[in-house]
């Protein structure tokens, strides 16, 4: 999953998207998974943050 949301750079998909689309999933796989894409989804934005952008 964090190579998709690493992947975002190149899509022009923006930080708001992909939390919409994690949060549009969270009725077809469930509350525990959701809560799980959310966690990849700020690790890889903290990695960004930190410079580490490598794909």
């Amino acid at each position: 999953m964090a190579d998709a949301f690493k992947a975002r750079r190149n899509t022009g998909a923006t930080l708001e998207e992909i939390a919409e689309v994690i949060l549009q999933t969270t009725v077809y796989c469930g509350v525990p998974a959701a809560l799980e894409a959310f966690r990849e989804f700020e690790r890889v934005l903290a990695e960004e943050a930190e410079g580490n952008t490598n794909p």
